[in-house]
């Protein structure tokens, strides 16, 4: 038998049994194993641990939070199917993980160029539509409690890359959304799908050419070190949905729940208040080791870049629901070509 298969399922009766007690042990401490992929360092590592840090405080320690950065728990791969099972209570996945559960609406949030500001980003995520594609993880047995912010994509390969032909050719890394796929093969690239925590080993080895992800999550995993160009051309937004296990967190007392929304309104509030400013800094210190040539695309370059992803669109269209693609770009005030 597959051994993350064995545990998962010795996990999942555990967890179970954990389950169904939780109201029985309402003044007993209660374990919220938190996993996620990056480390402590970036900007939702250091939102997750001050969730641990609040929510430890507001319960009185009646609720001990587990933190398990850096996949040293689970995987890209592993942690949904772990969360299902219960063998962990809380996640921070990108929204781009959750088409493989079959809610693939969450891809409308990977269209290239959908959002054309922070501002743009925020009105979508708190409002209705945030809200919408939340309500669709719960027949999945998902609880969405926020959005995490990691702000916008910058490309790189070892190789320049000005104009979307200069994908032609490149194995790029994804992480698994359709959307991304589409979009990287209009230009020429070949995508490929690999965990986050295979991504250095990936890149230094050649398996694949080049990635895209936020300027902190080059630096905190070091990717930049095997990455000769950059290009800031901010074509999609990383956001990470805080997701719980639904039996566990309908389980818990009111007052424990009440308490833990606040820590998690709190540690959310904190993310939005240094996501921004960890991404400035990483890619100035990227700069600053001159080891990475770091390029800003022109008025004109990144015209280029949008026409090449416009018709991305429509294809997606076919995927996430043309209706939840009219709603996004009404919410960020763009008329539909």
């Amino acid at each position: 038998m597959n051994p993350v298969k064995w545990a998962l399922g010795a996990a999942m009766m555990v967890a179970a049994a954990g389950l169904a007690a939780v109201p029985a042990m309402a003044q007993e401490q209660i374990v919220v194993k938190f996993s996620h992929v990056v480390t402590d360092a970036a900007p939702k590592g250091k939102a997750a641990l001050r969730f641990k840090e609040l929510a430890e405080k507001y319960t009185q320690g009646r609720v001990k939070v587990e933190i398990y950065p850096n996949s040293t728990l689970y995987k890209d791969a592993e942690e949904l199917e772990a969360l299902q099972l219960g063998a962990v209570q809380m996640l921070a996945p990108s929204t781009a993980k959750f088409a493989p559960l079959g809610v693939k609406e969450f891809e409308v949030l990977d269209l290239p160029f959908l959002f054309t500001s922070q501002e743009k980003y925020d009105t979508v995520i708190n409002g209705a539509l945030g809200h919408e594609l939340f309500a669709k993880l719960e027949p999945k047995g998902i609880k969405g409690l926020a959005y995490w912010d990691n702000g916008f994509y910058v490309i790189s390969a070892n190789r320049p890359l000005i104009h979307p032909s200069d994908l032609r050719g490149l194995k790029m890394r994804i992480s698994g959304s359709k959307v991304d796929d589409e979009t990287l093969r209009s230009m020429g690239a070949l995508p490929q799908i690999m965990a986050f925590s295979e991504l250095y080993q990936g890149l230094a080895s050649g398996v694949v050419d080049g990635a895209q992800n936020t300027a902190s999550n080059y630096t905190t995993q070091k990717l930049n070190d095997v990455q000769k160009y950059m290009t800031t051309i901010y074509h999609v937004h990383l956001q990470y949905a805080v997701i719980v296990n639904k039996k566990f967190w309908d389980g818990l007392p009111e007052n424990i729940r009440t308490q833990l929304e606040q820590a998690m309104k709190e540690a959310t509030d904190y993310n939005s208040s240094i996501a921004q400013k960890e991404n400035a800094d990483a890619l100035a210190a990227i700069r600053a080791t001159g080891r990475t040539e770091v390029h800003d695309p022109s008025e004109a370059e990144k015209a280029e870049w949008i026409a090449a992803t416009t018709p991305i669109y429509d294809s997606a269209a076919k995927r996430v629901g043309k209706a939840m693609i009219d709603e996004a770009l009404a919410a960020v005030g763009r008329p539909r070509n």
